[in-house]
């Protein structure tokens, strides 16, 4: 279906050198957009350009703090008049800090909301008025289980989740007059390097125990990968979704439909 099609369209990706964000960068490429992605700094810039190069992709990177408001207006100015406007916006860039609330200082906490909630709001910011003025535009939040579970030791990331999951509907109740629509995706569990420490073996070989509690949790019974964000984040960045706007759509194996197995 051409619907689905992203031939001509100019994507930006935040953090997306690797994992996730490189996943749904390279699915835009192979649906026809060109691609853009940012990370903090040039060593990281560089080893995702050569893994688009692997694949065959042109990419354009761009080192940027999108936390900081001046560096992300050059990058979109620059992205502009180097590539064009920008049609589809990914704001994927995060992290995460599993510190109990009680140990937690307010400056980490502050730092998670920073590139969590406070940079996906700068990113939109500066991409909206271009979008406006071409009558069209696709924003995609990174959103989480978080945005709609608490679990111990994540209260600054669940607590940005939460937030990026109100601001992905306030920005379609604010934007969807201008044919723009925001969604958001809301991964499961998924393979990345950020997450294989929590699938290591263990030294008596037996698999770790958040690897038993996640596939207990989740119908799917297994782990994500990350290709299989992919779909959705194609779907929603294409004209078939033009009649989704504010909409969450959690890729989570089953996690949230499920009351997980009785005791036994």
């Amino acid at each position: 279906m051409t619907s689905f099609s992203l031939e001509g369209k100019v994507a930006l990706v935040t953090g997306a050198s690797y994992g996730i964000g490189f996943a749904i960068a390279s699915a835009y490429a192979e649906a026809g957009a060109t691609v853009c992605f940012n990370d903090i700094n040039q060593e990281l810039v560089d080893k995702g350009l050569a893994n688009y190069a692997e694949k065959g992709i042109k990419a354009h990177g761009y080192v940027c703090d999108v936390t900081n408001e001046d560096q992300v207006n050059a990058m979109v100015a620059q992205i502009e008049k180097e590539v064009g406007v920008i049609d589809i916006l990914v704001n994927n860039a995060g992290i995460i800090r599993r510190i109990p609330m009680h140990e937690m200082s307010a400056e980490e906490f502050r730092k998670v909301i920073d590139v969590d909630l406070n940079a996906p709001f700068i990113v939109s910011k500066a991409v909206i008025p271009a979008m406006i003025k071409k009558g069209h535009g696709k924003i995609i939040n990174i959103c989480s289980m978080m945005s709609e579970l608490g679990r111990e030791t994540v209260s600054a990331y669940a607590a940005a989740k939460g937030g990026l999951k109100m601001l992905t509907k306030n920005i379609c109740s604010e934007y969807g007059q201008y044919n723009i629509q925001c969604n958001g995706i809301g991964p499961g569990y998924i393979e990345t390097p950020q997450t294989a420490p929590l699938r290591e073996i263990q030294p008596d070989g037996s698999r770790h125990p958040f690897d038993q509690f996640i596939c207990a949790k989740t119908p799917a019974n297994r782990w994500l990968q990350p290709e299989e964000l992919q779909g959705p984040a194609v779907f929603l960045a294409s004209e078939a979704s033009n009649g989704v706007n504010g909409h969450i759509l959690y890729v989570d194996g089953g996690i949230l439909a499920y009351i997980g197995k009785q005791p036994s």
